[in-house]
């Protein structure tokens, strides 16, 4: 069952070469669901200033999304692999490890803003936007990290 789509191809498109520009594609797209995710952000805070609507603190989910977002992108795929990065401080584990921060760090983010949406939006039957503010820039950050991490081959750099 795990392989079920190991045969299934897209339709080739002889009119675009995907593979390319599948790094500058992949790019774009994150970049644009990372600031997307920050506009809704700051759209909620310029819309809703008071403390009472939208609590200072739930700033702190993207901000780390933001953080785990660099880390997870720091390390590249063959350094997790090992086929790049032999030396240094910890070597593929250090890498592996960083990598792994990187992504608890991001869910975190993800869990608190799901929490912070039902628990002071949803549950209290206020005002809902705030709280879709945070899940969604959240989420699109979310998305975004794994665009611009996964989207992108390495192949291309040489």
């Amino acid at each position: 069952m795990a392989g079920f789509l190991d045969n299934f191809r897209w339709p080739e498109c002889d009119c675009i070469d995907w593979g390319e520009r599948r790094n500058t594609v992949a790019s774009i797209v994150a970049g644009i669901l990372f600031f997307t995710g920050w506009w809704i952000m700051i759209d909620a805070a310029v819309c809703y200033p008071d403390q009472k609507d939208l609590n200072h603190a739930f700033h702190t989910c993207g901000v780390f999304s933001t953080l785990a977002f660099f880390m997870i992108n720091a390390v590249s795929n063959g350094q997790v692999r090992g086929d790049t990065y032999g030396e240094g401080c910890l070597g593929r584990m250090g890498a592996r490890v960083w990598l792994l921060i990187g992504f608890m760090i991001m869910f975190g983010s993800l869990i608190g803003a799901i929490w912070i949406l039902f628990g002071a939006y949803v549950v209290p039957k206020k005002e809902v936007y705030p709280g879709l503010a945070v899940f969604f820039q959240n989420t699109l950050i979310f998305f975004s990290t794994l665009i611009y991490k996964f989207g992108r081959t390495e192949d291309l750099w040489g």
